[in-house]
């Protein structure tokens, strides 16, 4: 929402109960998929005084009466998917459209609706791992056809510069890899993984913007104009390290947990 940047828990979109339906008003930016979707999850608070155990989500058809495009973005990157401005003014939803519970329980907290997140960065991490392995993948063929030999039984020193440094981004991606794994394997199988879905979401989305851009700088003319996609992957994966939350809040969760910390105790 504007103004709310990473806090989830700043939500000012309300949701009040009438009769057999909720009425929705607020903003909502940067939303994935926002025109072409069929329905939106919303999430909105049912009561403001209760903080950040009030926020629920919603179910919303995109021709939910009072529910309008504002307008979409203009983007550096991931072009095909539109991003859209949505406006809810009086829109009324059905009240079985809420996602879980309609009780409010302040000792849960947020918990519940931040799970989301859970199962949702190790998606995004994935995107950034198959992102930046693209662009591996061409890189290598470009420096193949350049007469450079990528040798993994020589040390990196050894060998060309860009071979070297090849190894080192490929070596980057693989720890991004097994992170994005680990996180959704235990998603799968029902473990907790927040601390998992954080540290893959802070790895992979850091090594996709640094592989891609890398791969563009060592291929050259080549990388920079668009006979490759290694330009298009380089814009791409920027948002990777953005959205389902930030490198800066990701490294924050990791501290959090690892130093058994609560939200209030490090900011």
């Amino acid at each position: 929402e504007p103004g709310t940047g990473s806090d989830s828990g700043a939500i000012r979109t309300t949701a009040v109960k009438d009769g057999d339906e909720y009425v929705l008003n607020g903003e909502k930016i940067f939303v994935t998929a926002g025109e072409r979707s069929t329905h939106v999850v919303v999430w909105a608070t049912v009561d403001k005084s209760l903080g950040r155990a009030a926020i629920k989500s919603f179910v919303v058809p995109r021709d939910a009466p009072g529910l309008t495009v504002a307008r979409l973005e203009h983007k550096l990157g991931i072009k095909a998917s539109d991003t859209a401005v949505l406006l809810l003014e009086n829109c009324r939803i059905p009240k079985d459209n809420i996602l879980g519970s309609a009780e409010v329980d302040v000792k849960k907290g947020f918990g519940g609706v931040m799970q989301t997140f859970d199962n949702t960065r190790p998606l995004v991490a994935a995107m950034a791992v198959g992102c930046s392995r693209a662009a591996l993948e061409e890189l290598r063929q470009i420096l193949s056809d350049a007469g450079v030999e990528i040798d993994y039984d020589v040390p990196a020193n050894s060998q060309h510069a860009a071979a070297a440094e090849f190894i080192r981004l490929e070596a980057d991606w693989e720890a991004a890899y097994l992170l994005s794994l680990r996180a959704a394997w235990m998603a799968d199988n029902k473990k907790p993984n927040s601390l998992e879905a954080s540290m893959s979401k802070a790895k992979a989305g850091r090594t996709g913007t640094d592989v891609t851009l890398k791969a563009v700088e060592l291929a050259g003319t080549i990388g920079y104009s668009q006979h490759t996609l290694l330009e298009k992957w380089s814009r791409d994966s920027k948002i990777l390290d953005i959205f389902e939350g930030t490198q800066q809040i990701q490294q924050l969760i990791v501290a959090r947990r690892l130093l058994g910390k609560s939200s209030a105790e490090l900011k």
